[in-house]
């Protein structure tokens, strides 16, 4: 794969106020995640970004979320904010999207058999 260069971006931090505490650990989930050192320029797109540079930049990012301890964490919190830009516990804004679609989906079909549940027993 061609690695191309990426330009140095602004590091995006994740607003303190709206990220929840991990459950299993005193502090919040964010102070363990890997790109909150070196790679934090990865996970952010500059402007007018080529699409080449873009898909080798969003790989570079999956695979330091690959070796995130709390990657599963970070998955959630894009997906409950949700967060509308970046590469988020290895997914990128599109598959966040792609996701949510599918969990509303999966949400509606066991509401709606849940109901039709009902609906049987009643009757």
């Amino acid at each position: 794969m061609l690695q191309l260069p990426h330009q140095p971006l602004q590091v995006a931090a994740v607003p303190s106020q709206r990220t929840p505490a991990r459950e299993d650990q005193a502090g919040p989930w964010h102070s363990e995640a890997v790109c909150r050192r070196d790679e934090a320029g990865l996970f952010f797109a500059p402007s007018k970004e080529p699409t080449a540079a873009r898909l080798s930049r969003e790989e570079s990012a999956k695979r330091v979320c690959a070796r995130c301890p709390v990657m599963v964490e970070c998955r959630e919190h894009a997906l409950l904010q949700p967060e509308p830009y970046g590469v988020w516990g290895g997914l990128t804004a599109a598959e966040r999207r792609v996701a949510l679609a599918r969990r509303r989906r999966r949400e509606a079909e066991l509401k709606a058999s849940d109901a039709a549940g009902h609906i049987a027993a009643a009757g």
